[in-house]
């Protein structure tokens, strides 16, 4: 049991309420047990007809996974504990996307990395105006995983491919234009919206009633230049387009991409290239599982947490230094499959 996490079940939902305010609710290896157990124990329950997820108090909805907690096993363990955080997390991950019930994620705040990976598999996806939706894993050395691979290749006009390099971030206006969100409501009615679920009515017709128009999304003034910059699969020729484009937008963006991990920029569009070939996501998890403990000790990782999140200097010291230096051999071995009876499966199949 940990109180980092509250479960409990008011009429005919079942609440998951994150409870971590201090690190934007970051998810823990116990958080996600907690969360996969109540699951498990709902499924069966008849009284319980749709999962609502939220979060206490504070600013974040979540902001990620417990990334010290990874950096320290990368370190010192030689990534043991860190892979073990990661299966058990995907196993929650698969567990929401395969729910029997409904699912009502409420995005009411910042929703970064393993906050993704619980509210995209939710059949409903509420964005506010305090929404703030971003996959910025590349400029720590990781790449867009719980998930990201499968949901951001699903995406319109290149879109999901300049959310995994860029990690930039979408407000609830955005998440609803680009299908992150399926319903955009004020925050003030989610109280509201929360009760009338919880006596039983039908989460879509709840929701449905409470939405109210968004404003408008800002990032579809780029989308034709998302589009066109962004087309290739290859990093280098993503550069070299932004390159040849002397406005401001582009030059923004060019000097984002300098920022981030050249290894783990050249994953993410490989992870999503694949990922939009597959028709199972079970598969999608267990090839993001093999490419999550690579990268976890590969140098980047551990380097990354420590410019950008540890010592905020902001000065990460990449290896290879230039994408010219992450050859498709290095790729390959990163996306190979693992030793036998290490691979990841879906508990149901285990």
């Amino acid at each position: 049991m940990t109180e980092d996490v509250l479960t409990s079940s008011e009429g005919a939902a079942g609440f998951l309420s994150l409870n971590r305010p201090k690190a934007l609710h970051a998810l823990t290896l116990e958080m996600c047990h907690e969360m996969s157990a109540a699951l498990g124990e709902w499924a069966n329950d008849d009284a319980v007809k749709a999962v609502i997820i939220d979060h206490s108090e504070g600013r974040g909805f979540c902001a990620g996974g417990d990334i010290a907690f990874l950096r320290n096993s990368a370190i010192n363990d030689g990534g043991v504990s860190g892979r073990k955080f990661f299966h058990d997390e995907y196993q929650l991950n698969h567990q929401l996307f395969t729910y029997g019930k409904p699912v009502v994620a409420f995005m009411d705040g910042i929703t970064m990395g393993g906050g993704v990976g619980i509210s995209q598999p939710a059949q409903f996806r509420v964005a506010t105006e305090h929404t703030r939706l971003a996959m910025p894993e590349t400029g720590i050395g990781l790449f867009p995983d719980v998930g990201g691979g499968w949901y951001l290749s699903r995406l319109g006009g290149r879109l999901g491919q300049f959310l995994a390099l860029t990690g930039a971030r979408l407000d609830g206006a955005e998440c609803l234009w680009a299908g992150l969100a399926t319903h955009y409501l004020p925050s003030e009615t989610l109280g509201e919206a929360k009760e009338r679920i919880a006596h039983g009515h039908e989460p879509g017709g709840v929701l449905a009633s409470l939405a109210a128009t968004p404003p408008p999304a800002r990032i579809e003034g780029n989308a034709s230049a998302i589009v066109r910059h962004f087309a290739s699969d290859q990093f280098e020729d993503i550069l070299a387009s932004l390159e040849s484009d002397d406005s401001e937008w582009a030059a923004k963006e060019l000097a984002t991409l300098r920022t981030k991990s050249p290894q783990t920029c050249k994953v993410a569009l490989r992870q999503l290239a694949t990922s939009a070939t597959l028709v199972d996501f079970a598969e999608n998890m267990a090839m993001e599982y093999r490419i999550a403990s690579r990268v976890l000790t590969r140098p980047d990782f551990a380097e990354g947490v420590r410019a950008v999140i540890t010592d905020k200097t902001n000065d990460p010291q990449w290896d290879p230094p230039t994408p010219e230096g992450v050859t498709d051999d290095l790729l390959d071995a990163i996306f190979a499959p693992l030793p036998k009876g290490e691979e990841w499966v879906p508990l149901e199949l285990k």
